[in-house]
């Protein structure tokens, strides 16, 4: 019987501690899986915010775990914080945007396509570009305007569309400028100041006109005529001559200005043309600096009168400090360049000497340099004015495309 019992003994002595190492084994390494498996099923429904505790059998699969979630969770961040701005962007837009999937289902729109379309965004997404009349200009050749009627809105637009990648499929991005509405803005502010130019020019004119016509009205009704009425009405008349003969020259120069027809062009010389330019000024002798023939497309009778322009102000500068005026051609890059350079006080200190009808001399009519620059753009060219380096004065510049060999 003691024996029995020893062994009794012996086995509860060997069963209780092995099953305490077995459960403590079991805890230490079956909670950890527990933990790695919630961790891991955590980030598979998108959840980055738990954290395991590092330590243990699988103490570095969690820190690995841990550290992948800091990660996602910061990409996350940063991808909702890009999302925010592409949707506050995409608000502003005055451009409609519509993204596409590989079904031609419309997936993405902003407000301003929302607009265009006249519908509901719940509505919107997920009808195909047939549904809504677009697959036509999905099909078109992009970077086109087109006139188009829309549900919200027609007139002309600016059409632009490109392929996009999402998930692996072929998706469509579609852009719509309404180019007449900005069309319409910019000729509702040239409107507006020409309007106040021509305003201001009128009415500076009929004050005058006015007021001369009621003072030779009272001293034509004077009893008896002063002695002198004759000269007075004669002197008053001569002054409303000049007024209406200044205010209709100002109106041919804007006719002028306005009208300018297409240039009609062919292959001029420009060593040429510019020294006869430069021999129609009779008020200084003009140096040419002579150069190698240089061929160029252009309307002679244009681009005589933009060189004659320019030349007149160069001129006109020129006197003012008893200097002398240089013309003079070149080659620059793809561009054939003319300078007008003069000895002239320099640059009037203002931003508005190519806007019509501003000048910066007495009686000026403000037509000659914004002339030029019109001439010039219709060439596909243009126009500068800048200070000279070297000495005082200023350079013009006008420059016309080379024609590809």
């Amino acid at each position: 019987m003691p024996e029995r019992a020893l062994c009794w003994l012996l086995a509860v002595a060997v069963v209780v501690p092995t099953a305490l190492i077995a459960r403590w084994q079991h805890r230490r390494v079956v909670y950890p899986l527990y933990t790695l498996a919630g961790l891991l099923e955590a980030l598979r429904e998108g959840d980055y915010s738990m954290r395991g505790v590092q330590g243990g059998v699988l103490g570095d699969a969690i820190y690995d775990i841990n550290a992948l979630a800091d990660r996602l969770q910061k990409e996350r961040l940063q991808f909702e914080d890009s999302a925010r701005l592409l949707g506050k962007t995409l608000a502003a837009l005055d451009s409609a945007v519509l993204v596409f999937d590989h079904d031609a289902r419309l997936r993405l729109l902003n407000p301003a396509a929302q607009r265009l379309l006249a519908g509901e965004r719940h509505a919107l997404i997920g009808r195909r570009a047939g549904e809504l009349e677009l697959d036509a200009l999905l099909a078109a050749p992009s970077a086109q305007v087109v006139r188009h009627t829309f549900p919200g809105r027609s007139g002309r637009f600016d059409i632009r569309h490109a392929p996009l990648r999402n998930e692996g499929r072929s998706g469509r991005l579609l852009v719509i400028n309404d180019v007449g509405r900005v069309l319409r803005e910019e000729e509702r502010q040239a409107w507006q100041r020409l309007l106040r130019v021509l305003g201001h020019e009128v009415n500076n004119s009929l004050a005058s006109i006015h007021s001369l016509a009621g003072t030779l009205a009272t001293v034509i009704a004077r009893e008896p005529l002063a002695e002198d009425w004759r000269e007075d009405a004669r002197g008053g008349l001569q002054v409303i001559g000049n007024r209406a003969e200044s205010l209709a020259r100002f109106l041919a120069g804007y006719s002028r200005l306005a009208a300018l027809p297409p240039p009609q062009k062919r292959e001029l010389d420009l060593a040429t043309l510019v020294p006869a330019v430069a021999r129609l000024e009779q008020r200084l002798a003009v140096q040419v600096e002579a150069g190698a023939p240089l061929q160029v497309q252009a309307d002679p009778d244009q681009l005589e009168q933009a060189l004659i322009n320019l030349l007149r102000n160069a001129v006109e500068a020129s006197l003012a400090t008893a200097g002398q005026v240089i013309m003079r051609w070149r080659i620059e890059g793809e561009r054939a360049v003319i300078d007008v350079l003069d000895d002239g006080p320099g640059l009037p200190g203002s931003d508005n000497l190519f806007v019509p009808f501003f000048t910066t001399k007495p009686g000026g009519s403000g037509i000659g340099l914004a002339l030029v620059r019109q001439i010039a753009e219709a060439h596909e060219g243009g126009v500068s004015l800048s200070a000279r380096g070297d000495t005082p004065g200023a350079v013009a510049q006008l420059w016309l495309p080379l024609e590809s060999p």
